[in-house]
């Protein structure tokens, strides 16, 4: 017999799959030249094993990130109700002008940087990185991942437009100038959601 605790938990767990499944997707454009640039920077007989502990580092933050989502959603349960969708458009609207935002993509746009400033060697050391990378690059783009609550976390078209929109930030010239007329995009949206909801 399966306790309904047993069922809640199950859910959970399939949620954070879901999520974890989406991050990786989505976010594969946008590390992908960290990938590369660590493989570069780790040159030798095992660059290949640390690279793959760089992207198991990264995806640990993810995973974090992934969990809490899920009990988020969880917490909500069923379709999200319209004060919901404006508070998440509207949070990941206002978080496109934070200081952390800034911060977290000016770190996001710069592996070379961070490799030549930053770099450590040891046995942990690769999958360190990744993480602490993987922090930030969660620190950048959480709150436009979460406005997957509000059309649906099904919706491929707004998961292809997410990871555009976070790979052109993080990675095209002028990405970073983006950032603003993104964040006014999804104030809008709230504030349209808002009057017609």
């Amino acid at each position: 017999m399966v306790h309904s605790h047993d069922g809640d938990t199950l859910q959970l767990w399939m949620l954070a799959a879901l999520w974890f499944s989406m991050m990786a997707v989505m976010m594969a454009p946008a590390v992908w030249p960290w990938i590369r640039a660590f493989h570069r920077f780790a040159a030798g007989e095992s660059s290949l094993g640390a690279t793959v502990r760089f992207t198991a580092g990264y995806l640990v933050a993810w995973l974090g990130y992934s969990l809490g989502a899920a009990a988020l959603q969880a917490g909500i349960a069923g379709s999200v109700a319209a004060r919901w969708r404006v508070a998440l458009f509207a949070i990941a609207g206002f978080y496109q002008f934070a200081p952390l935002k800034r911060a977290c993509l000016t770190h996001c746009r710069s592996p070379l940087t961070y490799f030549l400033t930053r770099w450590r060697s040891g046995r942990n050391a690769a999958m360190q990185m990744g993480l602490h990378h993987g922090l930030f690059c969660v620190g950048c783009c959480w709150a436009l991942m979460l406005t997957m609550l509000a059309v649906g976390v099904t919706s491929l078209l707004w998961m292809a437009a997410l990871g555009s929109g976070a790979a052109i930030e993080q990675i095209w010239r002028h990405g970073h100038r983006l950032r603003a007329p993104i964040g006014v995009a999804l104030v809008a949206v709230a504030l349209w959601q808002l009057t017609t909801g």
